[in-house]
């Protein structure tokens, strides 16, 4: 592909964009006719990352959460950066699906509209659920009000990031990446095509400086050792409601968090890097500069760049190290659905799970708190009762995120998505 005398990408006309159906989230058919099956199917294994995180961690089965077993799964198997790496991966393709998807032409505030509608729906339905079954107290509007509007993350305080439904904070990263794209949207076309990777390198660079900045400067552990999520009561007892759904936790005014870790891993800001190098890395593939198809290389740079997070303080652990080798997985993902090569993860129940699975994402911990009032409080379970627990808060958030989806979701989009304002600015190409 050739660039124009000043370096930037062409013009549209050699440069296409799919269209997208108003029933899918930016996974529609690209400029050969294809749609991107892979990559929606990866988001679901993304999701289920996460989900085997949050089973281990917000499910309260005690005595099991206390055991040496638990420690051990948590701390070597199953640690924070498991379900970090997948919200990392997240982040990459919310930038790599938004550039991919955009339509030249389209006014910012269409694509702004397109965007909430997209996330809002179905995080006031997982919220409105939190509330219901954790029975938050409304009077308390600084644990769910911010939330709400997604802008909980932006105050270095759990009385805030975790006062609602706490997976609910990366769509607060979202809202700004969603916000930012009209403005970085014409710098990155500006970009040479044979730039790309050395900007995509630079990102990486400045990641991981700005993640060196926050370890030396801000207060935190510097020990390498995993940290243990839980935060447990007294008593060999399930308590009826895990801490982040308890009055306890509400009744608390301030509740402080370790700065080093919400700068590195909650603060909005932080996270924007990942969403500029998954646009980047869109570039690449749809300008034919990514076209390997062979899955090994970028999961054998993952898998060690996930290793390599023992070995370093939890500053670095949770996204830091494995941008990288995840902008090489989306990008050959991307590649193998453009030139037709199937496999599992592009199977048509992956594809179905991957459609679901911000859904899924949304409403899992409410499923939690829920299963815990009605089946774990009050009770003793070991790591096989913590299993079945798992197994039936996975089957109800699947079934719950069925729900909507279907119900929710795909009715919004196509009722509102497409509706054209009379007069708005144009987001330039």
């Amino acid at each position: 592909m050739t660039a124009t005398a000043d370096g930037a990408a062409p013009a549209s006309s050699t440069m296409p964009r799919p269209s997208v159906p108003a029933t899918q989230d930016s996974l529609g058919p690209n400029p050969s006719g294809r749609g991107l099956p892979g990559l929606t199917g990866a988001r679901w294994w993304a999701a289920a990352t996460v989900f085997i995180l949050h089973a281990l961690v917000f499910l309260p089965t005690y005595p099991f959460q206390k055991s040496q077993l638990f420690r051990r799964i948590h701390q070597d198997f199953v640690p924070m950066q498991f379900g970090a790496t997948a919200v990392t991966f997240f982040f990459v393709l919310s930038g790599f699906i938004i550039y991919w998807s955009f339509r030249p032409g389209t006014s910012t505030v269409a694509f702004l509209r397109r965007r909430a509608l997209k996330i809002y729906p179905t995080h006031l339905v997982a919220a409105a659920a939190f509330i219901l079954v954790a029975a938050v107290p409304l009077s308390r509007t600084v644990a769910w009000v911010p939330n709400l509007l997604l802008i909980h993350t932006w105050v270095p305080k759990w009385t805030t990031v975790g006062g609602l439904n706490v997976p609910s904070w990366s769509l607060a990263a979202e809202v700004l990446f969603y916000l930012s794209f009209p403005l970085v949207l014409p710098l990155v076309r500006r970009i040479h095509t044979d730039r790309l990777l050395p900007w995509i390198t630079g990102l990486l660079v400045f990641i991981i400086l700005l993640n060196t900045a926050y370890y030396l400067g801000l207060d935190g552990p510097t020990s390498t050792t995993n940290a243990f999520a839980p935060r447990l009561v007294p008593g060999e007892v399930s308590p009826p409601t895990e801490l982040h759904a308890s009055p306890a936790w509400f009744r608390q005014a301030d509740i402080p968090i370790v700065q080093s870790y919400w700068f590195s891993y909650n603060f909005p800001l932080s996270r924007l890097p990942e969403f500029f190098a998954g646009m980047l890395v869109a570039r690449m593939v749809i300008e034919g500069r990514w076209r390997t198809t062979r899955l090994t290389l970028p999961v054998v740079a993952l898998a060690l760049a996930y290793a390599a997070t023992w070995v370093v303080p939890v500053t670095y652990k949770m996204s830091a190290l494995v941008v990288g080798p995840i902008c090489a997985l989306v990008a050959t993902i991307a590649a193998r659905d453009l030139q037709g090569v199937s496999g599992l993860i592009a199977s048509r129940p992956l594809v179905w799970l991957g459609n679901i699975s911000f859904a899924f994402y949304a409403i899992q911990l409410p499923i939690m708190v829920l299963v815990t009032r009605l089946v774990i409080g009050g009770r003793q379970f070991g790591f096989l009762g913590w299993l079945g627990c798992t197994t039936l808060c996975f089957a109800l958030s699947v079934l719950a995120a069925a729900a909507i989806y279907h119900w929710v979701d795909l009715p919004v989009m196509r009722r509102f998505a497409h509706r054209r304002p009379r007069k708005s600015p144009h987001l330039t190409t």
